[in-house]
């Protein structure tokens, strides 16, 4: 009796050492692939491994649903099981009193104004089935103490899952996590960020396991955080040498028995060990605004910006040490790079657009060499928004609502070109048969061979 005891109590404790193994070396939740669980999807290269969104589109063809939206945001939706959520920040009607009133910090020259008026935070859950809201929760209510950039929003972090909880960033507004039916689990306040010029921020979670990775790059007092994604309490917190907004989200890959966090930025392009904190290595190169976030292989890291110049690095995962002008840089590239989207990394290939225009260009990962060279997207005149691999095509939306998608292959060939009428800023996502995209106005999902609602 004692013996079986004893065996099924170790047998017990083993169980649970495993788990909690496998959550620290950051293993994801079952249907990982199947779902859209944070910004960039689920390998964060912009792939949908196992989707096959639809290839055209109309407003009266293979709309499933459209919801109307609230506010303003521009992050981009994630989904999990039934769920799609998304951020938004709505203004209201109260006007911040003289003691309510935030100071700007007259250090930091802005080229836009506080609203002087008092936003609601929203965080809201929609039926992936049916496009109705299941729940909302208001994150916070506070003033902004400075404005953003024209075509930006207060709401323009994305947020992610682990598949149990949702971790939510509004930045200066506080850091949240809540069960996927709304709970608060808990909160963080960060402090505020001064950003260039008051363009506003755009901070995006990278959850790794239990750890929750937060890159805070703004004016002064730049940083990179880790907090433990159960508690919100901080694990380890590095100051980066950056005196520049970035606006990039980190990239978490495990590579060579290391598990590291990859970081854009203007003075350097960084590794980080996801453990410590510890710098790994860096390399220079990149232009002011490095706004593209990088993407990894098991292999390497692939980093770009293109803001007042163009610069594009591949860098190798085991590096060590500052590499800026070494010869452990893979390649670098000069040209053709962009300035808001970042690059999708798909079977080998960086796919990527110029500045933020509609010039196409594909690169061999590994070589540089180009298969497609600057090659214009026809329809498409300005891009915000992050380019996305699915069922062997790639899909490039346009700030005008017009997405065009072609054939993943060695030549530009268009298959469709489609049309809404809304802005678009934020980035697709596939999950399955069906596409998501956040317009200004509606949360849009497409699904092949489906009449228009009524």
């Amino acid at each position: 009796m004692q013996v079986h005891f004893w065996t099924n109590l170790v047998i017990c404790f083993l169980l649970v050492f495993f788990q909690q193994e496998k959550a620290s070396a950051g293993e994801h939740a079952p249907g990982w692939l199947d779902n859209w669980p944070q910004w960039r999807g689920p390998d964060a290269t912009g792939s949908a491994p196992h989707a096959d969104p639809p290839v055209s589109w109309s407003a009266s063809s293979n709309l499933k649903w459209k919801a109307q939206l609230s506010g303003r945001g521009s992050s981009t939706p994630i989904i999990w099981g039934d769920q799609v959520f998304i951020l938004t920040a709505v203004p209201t009607d109260r006007l911040a009193g003289d003691t309510d009133s935030p100071k700007p910090d007259p250090r930091f020259p802005k080229r836009t104004n506080p609203p002087g008026r008092y936003y609601k935070f929203l965080v809201m859950s929609f039926d992936r089935n049916t496009g109705q809201l299941r729940w909302q929760r208001t994150a916070a209510e506070r003033v902004p103490h400075e404005g953003h950039h024209q075509t930006s929003s207060y709401a323009a972090g994305s947020p992610a899952t682990d598949g149990e909880f949702l971790y939510v960033s509004f930045g200066s507004f506080g850091i949240y996590c809540y069960n996927l039916g709304g709970k608060l689990i808990w909160e963080r306040d960060l402090g505020k960020m001064n950003t260039r010029s008051g363009f506003g921020e755009a901070v995006t979670p990278v959850v790794h396991g239990d750890s929750l990775v937060l890159n805070w790059d703004q004016e002064e007092n730049s940083a990179l955080y880790c907090l433990d994604s159960r508690t919100g309490k901080t694990r380890w917190k590095i100051d980066r040498d950056e005196h520049n907004t970035s606006w990039n989200t980190p990239f978490i890959v495990e590579s060579l028995g290391r598990t590291e966090v990859v970081a854009n930025g203007t003075k350097r392009i960084r590794g980080y060990d996801l453990a410590t904190g510890r710098e790994l290595w860096a390399c220079g190169g990149m232009t002011v605004n490095a706004i593209p976030s990088p993407v990894c292989d098991s292999e390497a890291a692939y980093v770009m910006s293109g803001y007042s110049g163009s610069a594009a690095r591949a860098i190798p995962l085991n590096a060590n040490g500052d590499i800026t002008d070494s010869s452990r840089i893979l390649w670098q590239r000069k040209f053709g790079t962009p300035y808001v989207p970042s690059p999708l990394l798909a079977d080998g290939r960086l796919w990527f657009t110029q500045h933020n225009q509609g010039l196409l260009t594909v690169l061999d990962a590994k070589t540089a060499n180009p298969i497609i060279d600057r090659a214009r997207l026809a329809g498409i005149k300005d891009i915000y928004a992050s380019p996305l691999a699915a069922a062997g095509r790639i899909y490039f939306v346009g700030r005008n609502g017009t997405t065009v998608v072609v054939k993943q292959s060695d030549k530009l060939e268009v298959l469709a070109t489609n049309t809404l009428d809304d802005e678009i800023d934020a980035s697709p996502a596939a999950v399955g048969k069906e596409l998501f995209l956040r317009g200004e106005n509606y949360l849009y999902c497409l699904e092949a061979k489906v009449t228009a609602p009524q």
